[in-house]
C-alpha cells in the first residue's frame, strides 16, 4: 500500500526571507505603514529566534476588573501582583519564571524589568508568564505597553469576565486582528464562581459565538475561577502542553509572517486582494495597445511626410545623377525634399542635431498621450490598486524622452534612404559617354563646315550606310541621351516607391523599438517586480 506523505511548506527562515523581499519590492508602491509592519515583523522574528528557544512566553491580557492579576497569582502559587477591583493596579508587565535560567536576555528584549521565581516547577519548566497592564486602562502608557507586548509574546491568554467579555474594544482592537493567531491564542472566562452553572454555559456559548465572528474559531475557551481554583488545572495543563512542545515561539512567528504577508496583498482601496481569475489575467503584455502606440508615434514623428519625401527625393537625385547632361543641371535649382528635412548623412557620418520634420500637432500629441495611457491601462488590468497605479506611472515615466528619442531614430533610420544606387554611377558614365559622342559629332561637323566655308579640300568622310558618322554621332548621342534619361526616370520612379516602402517599414520597426524601450520596458519591469512580489508573498504565507 502506497503511503502518501504530506507535503511540507517552506521553512520559517525561507518565509521570513520572502517576507523581507516582498516588503522591499512593495516599498514606494504599497502604503508605508503596511511595508513598515512587514519589516517590523521580519526584524522581530529574527530577534526572537536568536533568543532562548527553551522558554515559552505566555502573557495574561485583559481588561480592568477581569481578575487577570488574581489568575496570575493563582498560577504562580505566590502573591506576586497586587490585586485591584475597579481600578488598574498593574502599571508595567511583570514575569513569573518556572526554571528561568537563561531567560534573562529574552526578558531584556521584552523589556520586562520585574521578574519573580514561581512556585513549584513541575511540568511548567520553561514557562515565562507575564501579567500585562489592563488594555482598557485610562493611562496611555499602559495601553501602549499592552500593544507592544501583545506583538512580541509567544502565547496570548485573554482573560475576560462575565460582564465585559463582549466588550467591542477587546474584539475590534485585539481579537479580530489576531484572527490568524488561533494556534497561539487562549481565551479564559474568569470569575465563573459568581454565576450559576447554567449561566456559565450560556456565557461560554455566547463567547464562542463572538470568537467565531472574530475569525478565532476553535480557539480554546476555558471557564476558570481564580478565587476558588475552578478550571485552574485545565489551564495549567494547557500551558504545560504549550511549554513542552517548545514550538509556540515558531507558531507565533509563523502567524505573524502570514498576517503581515496577507496585509501586503490586500488593496486598501478595494474590498480585498484580487481574485484568482484577476491574478491569472494580470501582468500580460498589452499587444493591442502597443500597436496603437506605434501608430501614434509614427504619425507624430511625421513618418508619412518622410516617406513621401523619400520617394520624391529619390527621383530628384536620380534625375541629377542620371539625367541628360544637357538639361540635368536645371534640376539642381529645385530643392531636395530630404535635404529640406535635414535627413542627409555626411560622408561617413550620421545626422547631427534634430531633423526639420514638422513638429507634431496638438491632436497628434494627444493621440500619443492616449496611446501611452492605453498601454498602462492594459498592463494594469487585473492588478491590485497600488500596483495598477505603479504600472500606469511606469508607462509615463519616460514619456518626456519620447520626442527626442523618436527624432533621433527617424534621422538615423532615414539616412539609408539617401544612399545612391550603384546603377546611377554606371548610367551617369554612360550618359557622359553618349554626351561625348554627341560633342564629337558636333565638333566633327563643325570642322567640316569650317573647311567647306574656307574652300579647303574635304577629307574622306566615313559613313554608316548612307549617313555620315559625324551626323550619326550627333543625332545618335542626342536621341540616346534622351532615351536613357527617360528610362532612368522610370527606373527612379519605381525605385523611389520601393525605397519609400522599405523606409516606412524600417521607420515603423525603429519607432516601435523606441516605444518598447521608453514605454513597454518600464511597464514590463514593473510587472516583473509584481510577479516577484506575488511569488515572495505566496512563499511568506506558507
Amino acid at each position: 500500500m502506497k503511503v502518501l506523505r504530506r507535503k511540507e511548506g517552506p521553512s520559517l527562515d525561507v518565509r521570513l526571507a520572502a517576507l523581507t523581499e516582498a516588503a522591499e519590492l512593495g516599498a514606494g508602491r504599497l502604503p508605508d505603514e503596511v511595508v513598515a509592519a512587514a519589516r517590523e515583523v521580519a526584524g522581530r522574528a529574527g530577534a526572537r529566534r536568536e533568543l532562548s528557544l527553551e522558554h515559552t512566553v505566555v502573557a495574561l491580557a485583559g481588561a480592568t476588573g477581569s481578575g487577570k492579576s488574581s489568575l496570575y497569582n493563582a498560577l504562580a502559587g505566590r502573591q506576586l501582583a497586587d490585586v485591584g477591583v475597579t481600578r488598574p493596579t498593574t502599571s508595567t508587565a511583570q514575569a513569573a519564571l518556572w526554571d528561568g535560567d537563561g531567560a534573562g536576555p529574552l526578558l531584556d528584549w521584552l523589556e520586562v524589568p520585574h521578574r519573580h521565581p514561581a512556585g513549584e516547577t513541575g511540568d511548567l519548566a520553561g514557562l515565562v508568564l507575564l501579567d500585562l497592564p489592563d488594555h482598557d486602562s485610562i493611562r496611555l502608557s499602559h495601553r501602549l505597553e499592552v500593544d507592544r507586548l501583545v506583538r512580541q509574546v509567544d502565547v496570548l491568554v485573554w482573560v475576560v469576565d462575565p460582564q465585559k467579555y463582549a466588550d467591542a474594544a477587546l474584539h475590534e482592537r485585539y481579537l479580530r486582528p489576531l484572527a490568524g493567531h488561533r494556534d497561539v491564542t487562549v481565551v479564559v472566562l474568569n470569575q465563573v464562581d459568581r454565576l450559576p452553572p447554567a449561566a456559565v454555559d450560556r456565557c461560554l456559548d455566547d463567547l464562542r459565538r463572538l470568537l467565531n465572528g472574530d475569525g478565532l474559531t476553535g480557539v480554546p475557551v476555558l471557564a476558570v475561577s481564580a478565587r476558588t481554583g475552578q478550571g485552574l488545572d485545565d489551564l495549567r495543563g494547557l500551558l504545560a502542553e504549550r511549554v513542552a512542545d517548545r514550538r509556540s515561539w515558531s507558531a507565533r512567528l509563523s502567524a505573524d509572517v502570514t498576517t503581515a504577508a496577507g496585509h501586503l496583498v490586500t488593496d486598501p482601496h478595494a474590498a480585498g486582494e484580487p481574485s484568482a481569475t484577476e491574478r491569472e489575467g494580470a501582468g500580460k503584455r498589452p499587444g493591442g495597445a502597443e500597436r496603437g502606440l506605434t501608430e501614434a508615434l509614427c504619425v507624430a514623428a511625421g513618418v508619412p511626410v518622410i516617406v513621401e519625401a523619400v520617394a520624391k527625393g529619390h527621383r530628384h537625385r536620380a534625375v541629377v545623377a542620371t539625367g541628360w547632361p544637357v538639361t540635368r543641371w536645371l534640376r539642381r535649382f529645385r530643392p531636395d525634399p530630404l535635404r529640406r528635412l535635414r535627413i542627409e548623412a555626411g560622408r561617413g557620418k550620421d545626422v547631427v542635431g534634430r531633423t526639420s520634420v514638422p513638429a507634431a500637432s496638438g491632436a497628434q500629441r494627444a493621440r500619443v498621450e492616449t496611446a501611452i495611457r492605453d498601454v498602462g491601462e492594459a498592463a494594469a488590468d487585473g492588478l491590485p490598486g497600488p500596483w495598477a497605479v505603479a504600472v500606469r506611472q511606469a508607462a509615463r515615466s519616460r514619456a518626456g524622452e519620447l520626442t527626442d528619442a523618436v527624432d533621433r531614430v527617424v534621422a538615423t533610420t532615414s539616412v539609408g534612404a539617401t544612399r545612391r544606387p550603384r546603377w546611377w554611377r554606371a548610367v551617369n558614365v554612360l550618359q557622359w559617354l553618349v554626351f561625348c559622342a554627341l560633342l564629337a559629332g558636333a565638333l566633327w561637323l563643325g570642322v567640316l563646315f569650317a573647311m567647306d566655308y574656307l574652300r579647303l579640300p574635304q577629307p574622306p568622310l566615313p559613313t554608316a550606310g548612307e549617313v555620315p558618322w559625324p551626323t550619326v554621332l550627333l543625332l545618335g548621342g542626342a536621341v540616346a541621351g534622351v532615351l536613357i534619361a527617360l528610362a532612368s526616370r522610370l527606373a527612379a520612379w519605381l525605385g523611389g516607391r520601393r525605397r519609400a516602402r522599405r523606409t516606412a517599414k524600417a521607420l515603423r520597426t525603429a519607432i516601435a523599438q523606441v516605444g518598447r524601450e521608453q514605454v513597454l520596458q518600464p511597464v514590463e519591469a514593473e510587472l516583473a517586480t509584481y510577479a516577484r512580489f506575488t511569488e515572495a508573498v505566496t512563499v511568506a504565507r506558507g
